[in-house]
C-alpha cells in the first residue's frame, strides 16, 4: 500500500495553471511518459509537502525535474538542493534533466528514465 504524502492545498491552483504552461521540454516528455507508456502512471505538476514536481510516479516514489534556464542561476543550485534533500526525506528518488537535454536528447533522457524504473522496480 502506497503512503500517501501531505501536500500544500495553497498549491494546488498554481499546479493546474502550470500544468496549462508547460515549457517545450515539460511537452516532449510529457508525450513519452504519459499513459503508462514506460509501464507506470505518471502525473504532471504535483504538489508533494511545499513543492509542486513536474512529473511523479506515485508506485515508484519519482520524481521527474526538469530544469530550465534559471535553475542554472546563481543561488538557485542552493535552492534546489535543499527542495531536493526535503523530497528525498520523504522517500522520494528524485532525477533531474536540464530543459536542453530533454529537446535535444529526448532518447538518452528517456533511456536513462527507464533504466531508473528499472532500478525501483527491482529495490526492496
Amino acid at each position: 500500500m502506497r503512503k500517501i504524502i501531505s501536500y500544500n492545498q495553497d498549491l494546488v491552483a498554481y499546479a493546474k495553471e502550470l500544468r496549462k504552461n508547460m515549457t517545450l521540454g515539460e511537452i516532449a516528455l510529457w508525450r513519452e511518459i504519459k499513459g503508462k507508456k514506460l509501464g507506470f502512471r505518471f502525473s504532471r505538476q504535483i504538489p508533494i509537502d511545499n513543492y509542486i514536481v513536474d512529473f511523479y510516479c506515485k508506485d515508484l516514489k519519482l520524481a521527474i525535474e526538469i530544469d530550465g534556464s534559471i535553475h542554472f542561476e546563481e543561488g538557485h543550485q542552493e535552492k534546489d538542493k535543499i527542495r531536493q534533500d526535503r523530497l528525498e526525506s520523504l522517500g522520494i528518488h528524485v532525477i533531474r534533466f536540464s530543459d536542453l537535454d530533454v529537446k535535444n536528447n529526448l532518447g538518452l533522457v528517456l533511456e536513462e528514465l527507464k533504466e531508473q524504473i528499472r532500478l525501483l522496480k527491482t529495490s526492496p
